[in-house]
């Protein structure tokens, strides 16, 4: 962290209490407190941590109970990365009886830094979900998460990571650290699985999720149909061997249809099933069926983007984009990275005269269609330069 950083967040940290409240001795000693207070205020603003922490020294020195002046300290210290000795200060300001969160979340970075885990992890946790700034919140979750990541608390990790990301939905260094520990807990999952229930339909059907997203379809569906055999009632199981079928082209599409119908009749309430079985209707320009079955995934899941855009669809297919309109801007609310629902919205807009609109959500559209087929190419790169080695279920 640059120097001018580390002062605009003290700024934030910092506080220079009110003097009088600390029993004086004498009026010189008084005021030889407030002059070291004032120059130490003058140093922070001239970014000189070294001087601005020599007069809180001197504070100390004429007022050792001076616990406003041994924060300050303990935080000087602890941004210019000498942890060791900020730690005794950071504890002593923790016993006003209001200190901050943010005195105990530097204590609790300084400890872990120090190698005290034990005092490191107590003061972590204490102070994560209460400590209001965010650089500060943000640094103390992910201290935690790296505790718990040694010790293989994966789902504690975890729960702090989903924390950060509603915190900071874009922040990369929060999302990245969030993959490793869901791929973490991921793999873990799977091994476990396949120590407890090695022959199950559960484990079959974890091979076949692992291989679909290898690409290695047709082994997939493999792994999908003997889980059936163990267990047809199995809830999910029908719906992704239809999603795998489907993608086999059109000589399996009466089949993955059928699996969608399978999985209604497993769970009625499979609103993903009702989605695809609506597409279906759609192909055979059947929009009275299309209809009822879109609208009722809407009803089941009013926040999937793909059950409002589907049913968008089919009023726009109706002559009714006026009904059609509202269903997508709930889609983009939900997920304003979708293409597909900037350029329906799109045409939309032209179909209602809108010219302007048109034109912005047409562009929208060109944008999030560029940045997924960029992404798209990065994923190939990297399944195309990585040998795979399909995972074999255990007999």
């Amino acid at each position: 962290m640059r120097k001018k950083e580390i002062v605009v967040l003290l700024c934030g940290i910092l506080y220079i209490g009110s003097l009088c409240s600390y029993p004086q001795s004498a009026q010189s000693r008084q005021r030889q407190i407030e002059s070291h207070s004032r120059q130490a205020a003058e140093f922070l603003k001239e970014n000189k941590l070294d001087s601005a922490a020599s007069e809180f020294k001197a504070i100390l020195a004429l007022d050792p109970k001076n616990l406003d002046a041994r924060g300050n300290l303990g935080v000087l210290l602890f941004f210019q990365g000498n942890y060791k000795d900020a730690i005794p200060q950071l504890r002593a300001a923790l016993q006003q009886q209001h200190a901050p969160w943010k005195i105990r979340a530097l204590l609790g970075i300084a400890e872990k830094r120090s190698g005290d885990i034990e005092a490191a992890r107590l003061d972590l946790e204490k102070s994560f979900p209460k400590v209001p700034e965010e650089n500060i919140r943000i640094q103390t979750g992910m201290e935690l998460i790296e505790l718990y990541s040694a010790s293989r608390e994966l789902d504690r990790a975890a729960a702090v990571a989903s924390a950060l990301r509603e915190l900071k939905p874009t922040d990369e260094g929060i999302l990245y650290t969030a993959y490793r520990l869901y791929s973490d807990l991921a793999d873990e999952s799977l091994l476990s699985l396949s120590v407890a229930a090695p022959n199950s339909a559960r484990m079959q059907q974890a091979m076949a999720h692992e291989l679909a997203k290898r690409g290695n379809t047709a082994e997939a569906i493999g792994h999908y149909r003997a889980a059936l055999k163990i267990d047809p009632q199995l809830p999910g199981l029908h719906f992704e061997l239809g999603e795998m079928l489907k993608i086999q082209g059109s000589e399996h599409q009466a089949e993955a249809e059928a699996e969608y119908k399978a999985a209604l009749q497993v769970n009625p309430r499979d609103e993903q099933a009702e989605c695809r079985l609506g597409d279906f209707a759609v192909q055979r320009n059947d929009l009275q069926e299309a209809e009822r079955r879109l609208s009722k995934a809407v009803e089941l899941q009013p926040s999937d983007p793909d059950a409002n855009i589907g049913l968008a669809k089919v009023f726009m297919a109706m002559g009714h984009p006026q009904k059609a309109e509202p269903l997508l801007d709930r889609a983009i609310q939900l997920d304003p990275t979708s293409a597909l629902a900037h350029f329906r919205l799109g045409t939309v807009y032209r179909q209602l005269g809108r010219t302007a609109d048109a034109k912005h959500e047409f562009e929208e559209y060109q944008k999030y269609k560029n940045m997924k087929e960029k992404l798209q190419g990065i994923y190939h790169d990297v399944h195309e330069g990585t040998e795979e080695e399909s995972p074999q279920p255990k007999q």
